[in-house]
């Protein structure tokens, strides 16, 4: 189970996160929509500690302990990201290392540093990395550069490094928005199956309505840092949707559109991208 309680983030003057308080139960899978700058991001990363809050609780309780996550330091709040994954949206792969070795970045927070920068693997290690990357339809390409994959594919081996991490919660930040509409489905699908098989609980933050609604048993919606929906895919009405994305009646916004989104369209395309980080994994 995961609480926030009065969870803000100030920035100045700008209340990014204001005042929110949530409980998410163990195993849901939650979508997180909104317009840019509604408070989403932030959010996933003070969960996962990238960023501190102003003020407020984030207690993730497991078995019969309540871990206080706002006052891990250390080696405790490098365990904290390796427990609570982040995926991204730009990937995050080391582009000149190849796909085995970035997935098996995951293990940072329990090897530490050292180790991983010189790729101090055990066998059993290297074994979890290829049936990670196997699950997610790229163990083939396991001694390949990052950088030679698609979009797609990178973004699938983001996603085994986060398995790699054993983690109990697993963060998605506008996972498929750097995707073409096929991509963005197989990613999704791929998402979805690991919250069904593993019970690991998943908060994703989308830009697309369609997405949210098949994808995800809960959707909250933000605006201006505030929630001002938490339900099921059904309790989403136009008129709250058009307030959620300030979009008046006789305005048209494809923000909005409901029909035109990112997995409603086929196509074959792909693109590649690329990013470094190591921070999520456990720096």
């Amino acid at each position: 189970m995961l609480t926030l309680r009065n969870l803000t983030k100030q920035f100045g003057d700008l209340k990014a996160v204001d005042d929110i308080s949530l409980e998410i139960p163990t195993g849901q899978m939650v979508g997180i929509i909104g317009r840019s700058g509604a408070g989403k991001s932030t959010l996933l990363r003070m969960i996962n500690r990238l960023g501190d809050s102003t003020s407020g609780d984030i207690i993730f309780r497991e078995g019969d302990e309540d871990i206080d996550v706002n006052k891990l330091r250390g080696l405790e709040l490098r365990r904290w990201r390796a427990h609570c994954a982040m995926i991204f949206q730009q990937f995050n792969l080391v582009p000149r290392l190849d796909v085995i070795t970035n997935a098996l970045m995951g293990r940072i927070g329990y090897n530490g540093t050292l180790r991983t920068l010189f790729k101090m693997f055990s066998p059993a290690e290297r074994a979890f990395a290829i049936r990670a990357l196997d699950r997610l339809d790229v163990s083939p390409q396991a001694l390949q550069r990052a950088d030679t994959l698609s979009g797609g594919q990178q973004q699938r081996v983001a996603i085994a490094r986060a398995l790699v991490q054993e983690p109990r919660l697993l963060l998605a930040d506008e996972p498929i928005s750097s995707l073409d509409p096929r991509n963005a489905g197989i990613v999704m699908d791929a998402i979805a199956k690991i919250n069904r098989e593993d019970g690991i609980t998943v908060i994703c933050n989308l830009h697309t309505l369609d997405t949210a609604r098949a994808y995800c048993e809960r959707i909250i919606g933000m605006k201006q840092g505030v929630i001002v929906y938490d339900g099921s895919p059904d309790g989403l009405t136009v008129p709250l949707l058009r307030d959620l994305y300030g979009v008046g009646e006789d305005d048209e916004d494809e923000e909005f559109s409901t029909a035109i989104t990112s997995t409603s369209i086929t196509t074959t395309t792909d693109e590649d991208e690329k990013e470094e980080s190591n921070e999520a994994v456990g720096l």
